[in-house]
């Protein structure tokens, strides 16, 4: 691996518990990887430890098959050649571009520092702007001068710790795009920080889920979606809620008794006995609820969201259950009425009922064995 993160943890004096506690990844050439989660978590104390502004408490960082820190070793953030791209992009007002982005190379001779900038802006889509100054571009703009400046020096490992957070929604996920395809125009291999999902999706080859300083998964965003490997990533990542439910077999097929009904040949099912009785949580995806005015099972509407194409519906059942869902802006129902709705799920992911954070979903199987009781 590239980068590889062993066992690391950090700990501030007197804190209980860590803020970064045994996590181990690893990062391939020339990938972007991202950490996702949510506030406090320690994403981005994680991110400073690999640029060597925080001390490892134990564990240890190799890149490129160098230990650059450990219980015993740390080497100096300068010393690792690594570039950083922060928040509020930390450009100079008094500097033009030109020298904003040339800032980290001073050591070149004067030709082969304006090559590279003139280089690097072309990458990022700015050449021909090396002299106007940062409050002359808009946000976007000033972006990816931080990020020609980071790429200036041909840094091993490029970090990004929330870049977009001060730019508005609409911007944030089309700047993402563009990042890639920048990073991986350069060859970079860049590690990602940010609350949002969207961003992460977007820019994301291999991402990580944080909570309380654990790193949960790390996969890429199809796997956390379709097979979470804890009950806090089934929650954190696409809209979801779980529902109480009974997995049982019927002849020789497994089902899943929900408030929504029965679910039959969903992929993956554990067979009943997982859990004792059969009786677990799954998860319902607001694209696995579909609004069907002729379904039998009917929910009502407790909040809505415009998200232009379509509303995401909150909904309660007169069980009490909480659903959402999606559904396309002309459906355009009032809170408080009551439509049809009914499940359409092919890929099934339960948890033990009642199950903490951490915990696993019970392994699957497609179709219970010959001899499985019946």
């Amino acid at each position: 691996m590239f980068l590889n993160v062993s066992q690391l943890s950090v700990r501030y004096t007197g804190q209980q518990p860590a803020a970064v506690d045994g996590v181990s990844f690893g990062l391939r050439a020339g990938d972007i990887g991202v950490l996702i989660g949510p506030s406090g978590c320690g994403k981005t104390t994680l991110l400073r430890a690999v640029a060597g502004l925080e001390r490892a408490s134990s564990g240890s960082i190799t890149l490129q098959g160098e230990t650059v820190s450990d219980g015993q070793h740390h080497m100096p953030a300068e010393q690792r050649r690594i570039g950083m791209v922060f928040q509020d992009y930390a450009l100079f007002p008094h500097l033009d571009i030109a020298r904003n982005v040339g800032f980290g190379i001073a050591k070149l001779s004067r030709n082969e520092r304006e090559k590279r900038v003139t280089e690097v802006l072309k990458l990022v889509g700015l050449d021909g702007m090396q002299a106007r100054y940062p409050h002359e571009l808009s946000g976007g703009q000033q972006q990816r001068v931080a990020l020609a400046r980071a790429l200036a020096p041909r840094p091993r490992l490029l970090l990004l710790d929330e870049p977009f957070s001060n730019l508005d929604v609409d911007l944030r996920e089309r700047l993402a795009h563009e990042v890639r395809a920048i990073l991986k125009a350069a060859g970079a291999t860049a590690l990602f920080v940010t609350h949002d999902q969207l961003e992460a999706f977007a820019i994301g080859d291999v991402i990580g889920v944080m909570h309380q300083g654990h790193l949960h998964q790390w996969d890429d965003a199809y796997a956390l979606y379709h097979r979470p490997a804890t009950r806090f990533v089934a929650e954190f990542i696409g809209h979801g809620v779980f529902a109480p439910a009974q997995i049982r077999l019927v002849g020789n097929e497994v089902s899943v008794q929900t408030p929504l009904g029965a679910l039959h040949d969903v992929e993956e099912c554990p067979l009943p006995s997982a859990y004792e009785s059969g009786l677990c949580d799954v998860l319902l995806r607001a694209d696995d609820i579909v609004h069907d005015d002729l379904a039998p099972a009917k929910a009502q509407i407790v909040r809505k969201a415009f998200r232009g194409s379509e509303f995401l519906y909150t909904l309660r059942l007169a069980s009490g259950e909480t659903l959402m869902t999606h559904v396309p802006s002309h459906h355009n129902h009032a809170v408080g009425e009551w439509i049809g709705i009914r499940a359409e799920v092919d890929h099934v992911v339960t948890f033990a009922r009642g199950a903490s954070a951490t915990s696993p979903p019970a392994p699957g199987a497609r179709k219970p064995p010959v001899d499985a009781p019946l």
